[in-house]
């Protein structure tokens, strides 16, 4: 019989708590330490006869369904595993606005961005800002990626490994930032040769353990609570936790700027993103590249509204087991305190399926992208093949060490909900390369190279100051996601002031 929480009589007709076997830890390691095994054996198999070539655009020999079904895990991430179905009991499945407004920005990607991309025949996608306003805006476009996936990474990447930690890492005695080191090792084990030839599968390999674990725990609380999957929404809508549009224009969830920002979210975080475009890129042939774009942000809606009614479930489990966790401890603290063994473990398989496509994908973007554009190591005549592979070795090692840093900060911070934190610093991060690229595509007017990276910056500065002063400046409207756009708007702006005063450069 399915119940509503405003039903009295609900709780009497609730299943009795339940009680979790905790959870142990010999077990625990022996499944990940065969996960990680299969991992490795997939690396091996992808990077034998690898060159740098298949580091940095996987031969361009990508099958567009694999790139379609990885990527999903890479947008999903462990913030969205854990935070999304957190956000439920305090939003609703307002974030589901974001991820309609997505689905216009991946068109966008398709059939603008990749077309160009695939014509200009690039291994960076910066390079087209080289092309058309020269190269101080190159390396500003690459500064900025290497600044925004850094941080966005990290993030993702420390809210996993606490997760891990509060589960059993921490009982076994370990500190958080030795599992953090071998979280990272791991990582490095199986990325470090084949770059985006190998993540290209581990990716497929991970998506499919994620959203078999989604679809395990939503199974699970389903019975739990005596429901079955239509009783489950008619719960959910009756406890006002499926509400999706937010219609108070001054908030800062009103679905039209939450339309728009999730729009330029995707156009920036994934069509001027190293990490998501060298995926695509891979693909041989564009068309095969724009199914995969597309085929993704389909599944993406599909997938997001079952972590969100997962997050409702979880809210009704919490509320009839008087359980007072909320936000990103919600889903880990029902899982150990309440639910049986085998479900704890595919819960933190489906965790770590979950980490290692935002991890590995972003330091061999990272590297690709020093390598590439700041360090130029493809257009260095002075060096060989093999003198090349020892130093995108080097860098690799080197953004791993800086991961596990600022993971460390992070830790320090520790955010209650890091999927808000990883949207307020993009929209200070890929504000500014989302009006660089529209320059470069709209305007295309010739700029002094020493202007342009000082346009750039001034742009988040401006904007900081206006966010912190939201009140005074505009009363009782509040500014959220639309921060990315007015960013990217200062610098577009910013560039067009600067390029007036410049001297007249060739359009490619």
């Amino acid at each position: 019989m399915a119940f509503t929480p405003s039903d009295p009589q609900a709780p009497a007709a609730a299943a009795a708590p339940i009680a979790a076997a905790a959870l142990s830890a010999p077990l625990l390691l022996g499944f990940i330490l065969a996960y990680f095994l299969l991992l490795l054996g997939v690396a091996w198999w992808t990077s034998r006869r690898a060159d740098n070539e298949s580091f940095f655009v996987g031969n361009r020999s990508s099958h567009w369904g694999l790139v379609a079904f990885g990527m999903i895990g890479t947008s999903l991430s462990g913030v969205t595993f854990i935070s999304v179905p957190g956000m439920v009991g305090g939003s609703g499945w307002a974030y589901f606005q974001i991820v309609l407004g997505q689905f216009a920005g991946y068109a966008v990607v398709a059939f603008v961005l990749l077309p160009l991309y695939y014509r200009l025949q690039v291994r960076s996608i910066y390079a087209v800002l080289e092309q058309r306003l020269g190269p101080a805006a190159h390396r500003t476009g690459a500064a900025f990626f290497i600044l925004s996936r850094t941080l966005g990474a990290t993030a993702r990447l420390y809210l996993v490994v606490r997760v891990l930690q509060d589960l059993v890492l921490e009982r076994m005695g370990l500190p958080f930032w030795f599992s953090a080191a071998v979280v990272l090792l791991m990582i490095l084990l199986y990325t470090l040769e084949g770059g985006v030839k190998t993540i290209v599968w581990t990716d497929t390999l991970q998506t499919s353990g994620m959203l078999a674990g989604l679809v395990i725990c939503v199974v699970f609380l389903l019975q739990s609570l005596q429901l079955d999957l239509g009783g489950g929404w008619l719960a959910l809508r009756e406890a006002g936790l499926a509400n999706v549009f937010v219609t108070d224009p001054m908030s800062a969830g009103f679905w039209a700027k939450q339309l728009l920002a999730g729009a330029a979210i995707a156009v920036a975080m994934t069509g001027l993103d190293q990490e998501m475009m060298q995926k695509n890129i891979s693909v041989r042939r564009l068309a095969d590249a724009q199914k995969n774009m597309m085929v993704m942000a389909a599944i993406m809606l599909v997938v997001v509204a079952l972590f969100l009614f997962l997050g409702g479930l979880l809210s009704l489990f919490a509320q009839q087991q008087g359980l007072a966790a909320r936000g990103d401890r919600l889903f880990p603290a029902v899982v150990l305190q309440y639910l049986p063994t085998w479900v704890q473990l595919v819960f933190v398989l489906a965790l770590i399926s979950a980490l290692f496509p935002s991890a590995d994908g972003a330091i061999t973007a990272l590297t690709s992208s020093t390598c590439l554009d700041l360090l130029r190591l493809q257009a260095r005549p002075d060096l060989d093949d093999a003198a090349r592979a020892r130093v995108r070795r080097r860098v690799h090692l080197g953004y791993a060490l800086v991961f596990l840093l600022l993971t460390l900060v992070f830790r320090w911070l520790d955010d209650p909900s890091m999927v808000n934190l990883i949207l307020k610093l993009a929209g200070y991060t890929y504000g500014p390369l989302l009006g660089l690229f529209a320059f470069a595509l709209l305007a295309r007017r010739p700029l002094r190279d020493g202007s342009l990276p000082w346009a750039a910056l001034a742009a988040p500065a401006l904007c900081w100051v206006i966010d912190a002063h939201q009140a005074w400046l505009f009363g009782d409207y509040r500014m959220g996601l639309e921060l990315l756009l007015l960013n990217a708007a200062l610098t577009y702006g910013g560039l067009f002031l600067a390029s007036r005063a410049s001297p007249p450069r060739p359009s490619r």
